[in-house]
């Protein structure tokens, strides 16, 4: 079954990421017809074609490696690098302007816009999921002995600025915590909380741990996590919770009369109970319960972490996502989202002393695994569908760069055109472009050695079963 939901999965992958490339390359053959270019061959995958046929004058074909598509187009600069070898340029091809030029080098750009905006749409239709820990900047856990304990942050406090700079979400880039901490240059982090009626400031050291040279470099951490409402998923059959009377979907508030706002904070108190009773009360509809709870060493079946991982459990399963909700934010709001969380991205890669690097970014390979991640939540069409809103509008702002080999390389030399009022050498344009072309295909190999990487991430699932003895009756 786990073989056969895999495959759906990759399927729905590959059917989208090739969507989003395939309708760009569909902007520039459209505009190249439209022109009156000579389109040579206009290709769905690449490699060894599966399926090939001529139709009024176009080679249309089906390739064997599913990652996109091509338009082979001679009379614009020279693509036989991504695209192979194609035909001789023909001497008496007609020569084009340095309009049809840039019309037909932006429409790729413009379709992929255009299909972020559409995505955008249903997106708003249908909603976006967001969780608890998303939209929050209230801090729900401070790991012991981080920065932030020794700099005075607690778990509780909200969190209003970060660098001078006012945050509105835990998670993503520009105005998110996460985003202004891992952007930092300072040797510290100025945060300033709201803390009762007080409004206080901290200055947390940010660390980071070394990373092997083969792995991407860690990034700034001051180790805290936002709040998350510990629901109760499930508990252990004659564990400890399950013999007190705890079930599934209580909320637990406070652990000894103190109030905890994230799940690892019990478990936090479970180490340090010693054995002893913790008195934990929980939410359960409208009533407000509390239960004496004594954590046991359980079982393990089919094996057993480390002796020093074997500690006292209440046998509880946390809800991982938290409480989650379906927001619907506007389709100008996501295009505007997306557009400035590239620009702060590419603001961060080149700021003095800043820890993200080239390295950081994603490609093809990265892509797809956050795709399959995304397909394999219980959320996943609408998370999938709102990542490709970001990433359309990444596409598109990428291919406007002034880069040979990119759309944007090709406006910037159809106007050298204009102003020397000649067409760029054949020659000199194969030259600039393959030689570019190698460039982005070595960044995309280089990218993609620490995507694949990460592609054995994540939680693997343990290879034992806890479990707790059943009480013995008393005589």
């Amino acid at each position: 079954m786990e073989v056969f939901k895999f495959i759906f999965i990759l399927l729905e992958v590959i059917v989208l990421f090739n969507a989003l490339i395939i309708v760009h390359e569909l902007g520039h053959f459209l505009a190249a017809r439209w022109r009156g270019l000579v389109v040579e061959r206009f290709g769905i995958w690449f490699g060894k074609p599966l399926f090939e046929r001529e139709y009024g004058g176009v080679k249309y074909s089906l390739g064997t490696i599913p990652a996109g598509g091509f338009v082979a187009l001679p009379q614009m600069a020279p693509m036989e690098a991504i695209e192979g070898k194609g035909e001789e340029v023909p001497k008496d091809l007609p020569p084009i302007s340095v309009l049809d030029k840039i019309i037909v080098a932006f429409a790729g750009p413009l379709f992929s816009f255009g299909l972020a905006y559409v995505f955008a749409v249903i997106v708003w239709a249908v909603g976006k999921p967001v969780s608890e820990s998303d939209t929050t900047t209230t801090i729900g856990y401070v790991i012991d002995g981080s920065p932030a304990q020794k700099a005075g942050l607690l778990a509780g406090d909200e969190i209003l600025s970060i660098n001078g700079n006012q945050v509105s979400r835990w998670s993503g880039i520009g105005d998110a915590v996460t985003w202004q901490i891992v952007s930092s240059t300072g040797d510290t982090v100025p945060v300033e909380v709201k803390r009762g009626g007080q409004t206080l400031t901290f200055e947390p050291a940010p660390e980071k741990e070394d990373a092997e040279w083969y792995k991407r470099g860690n990034l700034r951490q001051i180790q805290i996590a936002p709040v998350q409402t510990p629901v109760v998923a499930s508990v252990k059959s004659n564990s400890p919770a399950a013999l007190t009377g705890i079930q599934p979907n209580d909320v637990v508030v406070s652990v000894n009369g103190s109030p905890i706002f994230h799940p690892a904070a019990l478990s936090d108190a479970v180490d340090a109970s010693e054995g002893q009773a913790l008195s934990i009360a929980v939410e359960r509809g409208e009533q407000t319960l509390e239960f004496e709870v004594t954590p046991v060493l359980p079982q393990y079946v089919g094996g057993a972490p480390p002796e020093g991982e074997q500690r006292p459990m209440l046998g509880i399963a946390w809800d991982r996502a938290g409480s989650m909700d379906i927001d619907h934010p506007g389709p100008n709001e996501q295009i505007k989202a997306s557009v400035m969380a590239m620009v702060n991205t590419f603001d961060a890669l080149f700021t003095k002393d800043s820890d993200i690097g080239a390295q950081h970014l994603s490609g093809p390979v990265g892509i797809m695994r956050i795709y399959y991640r995304l397909f394999d939540s219980d959320y996943g069409w609408r998370l999938a569908l709102w990542f490709s809103v970001i990433l359309n509008v990444n596409l598109a702002l990428l291919n406007l760069l002034p880069v040979p080999v990119l759309d944007g390389g090709h406006i910037v030399m159809a106007c050298i055109e204009g102003i020397i009022r000649r067409p760029i050498p054949f020659s000199i344009l194969n030259y600039v472009q393959t030689g570019f072309a190698l460039l982005v295909i070595g960044y995309m190999l280089y990218v993609s050695f620490f995507d694949v990487q990460d592609l054995g991430g994540g939680d693997a699932g343990q290879q034992y079963e806890i479990v707790f003895e059943a009480p013995q009756a008393s005589e």
